[in-house]
């Protein structure tokens, strides 16, 4: 079904400006440092700036274009490696990685731990900065890490995902990871802009992480033998990946929360929109989402339910006018 211009139009913009702010520029910034320093480079392994003015100044417009198309190039066949990408900075990683892995768990549960002990309530009187740092270490714990019963993941991004995803819809017999692809449809412009604008912010972190930190790594052998700060620089390159990490943490807990919110403003309008009957309290929420979750992960049979198809009750005939003195009668 063809979709109207005027939505198709934003659409495209904001794939556009989402392409070039997660996809391009942090490749076109790496690929012009590497190139600089390729062009920089001396033979007797010296760098110097001069040279790569005098290289680049030397270069053609048809030149310079091939190398804005060739950099543009790289970030259209990375981008579809984007979620590969961010799923690799949660911990999901290839079997022979399995005894880092291994290890990274046990760190991240040894901070698990150790967060909860600061989380726990003695019986003792407590003064107003003991209560302050204890509600400070149930929040952090609470937004770090998912429940006991999830098992964590060796990053700490994915165990904030982790925690995002166990929380958002729980309470309500949900299951975030089954219900998200058809509950994101159905959000109100509000919500779904902060959504976007705070997946976007993950996203540009975990791409900034990840090429800053290849940037730094393939900069040393061209750096090897040079003088001045530009030996420094995959050092710094390298800095800047884990600050990038860092930020992907802090914008993958403000993702978790709108996914949340997300659940708590619109899980009625999905069921509205399956034709299913709203349920009268909380415990009748929870098993029918709970049956509703069985049906879309398990293939459940949904049965014995009723449905409510309320255009149709809008397009019922009306019925006719009482007659005249029929009301006075009865």
């Amino acid at each position: 079904m063809s979709m109207p211009a005027p939505l198709a139009t934003g659409v495209t913009q904001l794939a556009a400006s989402r392409f070039a702010l997660v996809g391009y520029l942090p490749t076109y910034a790496a690929l012009s440092y590497l190139g600089l320093l390729l062009a920089a480079r001396a033979p007797g392994g010296a760098i110097e700036v001069s040279r790569a003015l005098t290289r680049l100044h030397g270069l053609s417009g048809v030149a310079l274009v091939g190398l804005a198309l060739g950099a543009l190039l790289v970030a259209v066949l990375l981008h579809p490696l984007q979620g590969p990408l961010v799923r690799l900075l949660e911990g999901y990683w290839p079997r022979l990685a399995r005894p880092a892995a291994w290890c990274a768990v046990k760190i991240q549960t040894w901070a698990r731990d150790r967060l909860a002990r600061s989380a726990v309530v003695p019986t003792s009187h407590l003064t107003d900065a003991e209560r302050q740092r204890i509600l400070e270490a149930a929040w952090h714990l609470a937004r770090t890490f998912p429940p006991p019963q999830v098992p964590l993941l060796p990053t700490a991004l994915g165990n904030t995902l982790r925690a995002g995803e166990a929380t958002a819809g729980a309470a309500y017999g949900a299951d975030a990871v089954v219900w998200w692809p058809r509950l994101y449809p159905l959000l109100g412009d509000g919500l779904r802009a902060v959504v976007d604008d705070r997946r976007d912010q993950l996203d540009l972190a975990c791409r900034l992480s990840v090429t800053a930190g290849a940037t730094g790594l393939l900069s040393v052998p061209l750096v090897l033998g040079g003088n001045g700060w530009w030996q420094a620089s995959p050092a710094v390159f390298l800095l800047v990946a884990w600050v990038a990490y860092r930020a992907a943490v802090a914008a993958a807990r403000g993702y978790a929360e709108t996914l949340s919110a997300a659940f708590d403003l619109h899980r009625f309008d999905l069921l509205a929109a399956l034709h299913l009957p709203l349920p009268p309290d909380s415990d009748a929420e929870g098993v029918l989402n709970g049956l509703v979750t069985r049906f879309w992960a398990q293939g459940v049979p949904l049965t014995a339910l009723p449905y409510e198809h309320e255009r149709e009750r809008e397009h019922e005939p009306a019925p006719p006018p009482a007659a005249p003195g029929e009301d006075d009668a009865r």
